[in-house]
């Protein structure tokens, strides 16, 4: 039996293909079936069209998104693609309903522009270009697509109104982790071109909800690493940042202390020995529970803070000697509590 997942095509393919479309009907050919286009590695797709028509001011046309086995938000959502003459020029990028607009610095497109990234962009244009040499506005919807990009990173990287436009390959294959890892990467880029000087590290909505509580930071400022501390680390080699905080629950920060740098589930043992190990080099006796967020919520509040406190320090130490650079750490609980504190968090406090 055949078990390999099924690939997909990006949202920046699609796009490519309503475009296409539209301008073979604006140019005065019959809505077409299909559209030719050609990958980045120069594969040939042919995507099915599901609508393609005359406007008052140009044509239309739509293709349905196809991620395969990937659990892509946006599968099954139209990217419509409108296109009209210009004047002069050569193919021009708008955003419609559901396409975002870039609003920080340090992204591939920049501020004031529609989130379609330049590969997306190239591939429309060729799309276009196969069809008419004549100058032409491109203007891509999602609908629905706004509502879908609040699952996504784009509301933490500054992007507003709707989807990003993406792919480097054309090609979405499922559950790719280097995708996640650019979208990680991203971030960073866009905290460094935003001017922060000492970003604050999370695994996810706890750190998140944590640092909304007990600091003074700005949006971009709070960047999420999901189970990417080994990969993060590396990324925050050379850059010009002064200080890092890490913060989230010690569920999974703890995992850092005992060199655990990917701290999925799957790939990583749980965190609780650790814990409880550090809980009796303390003198502390909690009563056997089957969660670290247990081991705390047994303790007395003196004994948990001293708890937190001896973990954070574990957890400072190891990240400190993996980034060769000063490292604070705030663990939280569930509800963003502080439970312990280690290094000078001065900067983001103040």
């Amino acid at each position: 039996m055949n078990t390999a997942l099924r690939t997909g095509l990006t949202t920046g393919t699609c796009a490519a293909a309503a475009a296409q479309a539209a301008a073979r009907v604006l140019c005065g050919e019959p809505p077409p079936e299909f559209a030719a286009i050609r990958l980045p590695g120069g594969e040939l797709r042919r995507l099915a069209v599901e609508q393609a028509e005359l406007t008052e001011s140009g044509a239309r046309a739509a293709v349905r998104k196809d991620a395969g086995d990937d659990p892509d938000v946006t599968h099954g959502l139209l990217v419509w693609a409108d296109v009209v003459w210009t004047d002069g020029g050569d193919v021009t990028f708008r955003a419609g309903p559901g396409v975002g607009t870039v609003t920080r610095p340090g992204l591939q497109i920049p501020p004031g522009e529609p989130a379609i990234n330049p590969v997306p962009r190239a591939m429309i244009r060729a799309a276009v270009r196969d069809v008419t040499a004549r100058p032409m506005s491109v203007t891509i919807s999602v609908p629905g697509g706004e509502a879908v990009a609040q699952k996504t990173f784009n509301p933490k990287l500054g992007i507003v109104g709707g989807l990003s436009i993406l792919g480097s390959t054309g090609i979405v294959r499922p559950y790719s982790l280097a995708a996640v890892r650019d979208s990680f990467k991203c971030a960073l880029d866009v905290a460094q071109a935003c001017g922060v000087r000492c970003p604050v590290l999370v695994p996810g909505n706890t750190g998140r909800r944590g640092a909304s509580l007990q600091l003074h930071v700005a949006d971009e400022q709070v960047i999420e690493v999901g189970n990417e501390w080994g990969f993060m680390a590396h990324q925050l080699a050379g850059r010009p940042f002064e200080a890092v905080l890490a913060l989230g629950h010690p569920g999974k920060l703890a995992k850092l202390a005992a060199g655990w740098w990917d701290t999925h589930s799957s790939r990583s043992p749980s965190a609780l020995p650790l814990v409880r190990e550090t809980a009796a080099a303390l003198g502390l006796t909690p009563p056997v529970v089957d969660t670290v967020e247990g081991v705390f919520q047994a303790l007395a509040p003196a004994d948990s803070r001293r708890l937190g406190e001896a973990l954070a320090e574990r957890v400072r130490e190891a990240l400190a000697s993996r980034l060769g650079a000063p490292a604070a750490v705030m663990l939280v609980d569930m509800p963003g509590a502080r439970l312990g504190c280690a290094g000078d968090l001065t900067p983001w406090t103040r």
